[in-house]
């Protein structure tokens, strides 16, 4: 069964040897799975999009955590048995002990030419943001060039709600652009997050306190215990994650009754939506997740990328972001990171 899967796979070791390897391996390295048996994972000298050597001084960093399971998407370029490059990008996945020390990882490889006939996707998202950037930039040249050239018939109570707008739809360029740019670093693996200490409730109170600028009617219950504690995080990541999750529920839900909860688990903590919506059916919710979905009987507005990068972003943190809903109930949308002991990470 091993050798039926169609992308490359190995298993390495604690030491990063190769225990395993499938038949799909040697069309994409050259080598026989059986000669590759034993060696260390450098055998295949993989390099990243920079070009340094990965694996060359222990597992990467984020393997300190125990809860971080999976390594996100990356590019590397693999050297054949036959001495050329072959491009591939890869997914790993830790196995830990019942202590949460890395015992060995498995590895799925895919050619990168298999990614060539998806090249019209970037041109869907550039045209997707192109259209999402269309009615801000617009209402923003149109509120402009009204204070520009009616300054003095204009009422102040009239102008300040104009200059409102045109914050706001700033905002909305800027989370636009924020968003286009995340799409090409968590495609490429090079996303990098400006961790530090982070107080995510009061991060939840912020983007509330925003959103409700944008939806006057929005109400919503924080439910927090006491002794929250801090999240080794990227704070502005974390902010799009939130904005992201409160927005959809305002405007596919509503804005009344949103319940935030947070909860604490032994090594992570999460962070729930939950609204009082329709709901959903289930053939939808294994789809909200995916680039461009949008559901068609609702108002089918926004880009439909915006939960496909708040995953991104979640599981780049080294947490995950799942969805549940019950027609009728509402949906909840729940995202975790994990605790970190701060000063034995930096040991």
């Amino acid at each position: 069964m091993f050798d039926l899967i169609p992308d490359a796979v190995l298993r390495l070791d604690a030491e990063q040897r190769i225990v395993e390897a499938n038949a799909a391996v040697t069309g994409l390295t050259g080598w026989p799975a059986a000669r590759l048996l034993g060696r260390p994972a450098s055998v295949l000298h993989p390099r990243g999009r920079d070009g340094e050597p990965v694996l060359t001084s222990g597992w990467p960093r984020a393997s300190g955590l125990r809860s971080v399971r999976l390594v996100p998407e990356m590019e590397l370029t693999l050297r054949r048995a036959e001495g050329n490059d072959v491009q591939a990008y890869a997914t790993a996945r830790y196995v830990r002990d019942d202590q949460g020390r890395v015992q060995g990882a498995v590895v799925c490889l895919r050619s990168a030419e298999a990614r060539r006939h998806h090249a019209a996707t970037g041109i869907e998202i550039v045209r997707t943001v192109g259209h999402e950037l269309r009615s801000p930039l617009t209402s923003v040249k149109g509120f402009t060039s009204l204070l520009l050239n009616r300054w003095d018939r204009i009422r102040d109570d009239q102008k300040k709600m104009m200059l409102e707008q045109v914050n706001r739809d700033a905002d909305r360029v800027t989370r636009l652009i924020t968003e286009l740019l995340d799409i090409s670093r968590l495609e490429s693996g090079r996303l990098t997050l400006q961790r530090q200490m982070v107080d995510l409730r009061a991060l939840v109170v912020s983007v509330v306190e925003k959103m409700a600028l944008e939806y006057p009617d929005l109400a919503a219950t924080l439910v927090f215990p006491e002794a929250f504690p801090e999240v080794y995080a990227d704070p502005d990541k974390i902010v799009q994650i939130l904005t992201n999750l409160v927005e959809n529920a305002c405007k596919y839900a509503s804005p009344v009754g949103l319940v935030i909860e947070g909860e604490v688990a032994d090594d992570a903590v999460a962070v729930a939506v939950h609204d009082r919506g329709e709901g959903f059916p289930e053939q939808d919710l294994a789809k909200v997740f995916t680039k461009f979905f949008r559901r068609t009987d609702t108002r089918p507005t926004g880009s439909g990328l915006g939960l496909w990068i708040s995953r991104g972003l979640a599981e780049a943190h080294g947490g995950t972001l799942v969805a549940a809903s019950t027609i009728g109930h509402g949906s909840t949308f729940r995202f975790t990171l994990p605790l970190v002991d701060f000063e034995k990470l930096h040991a």
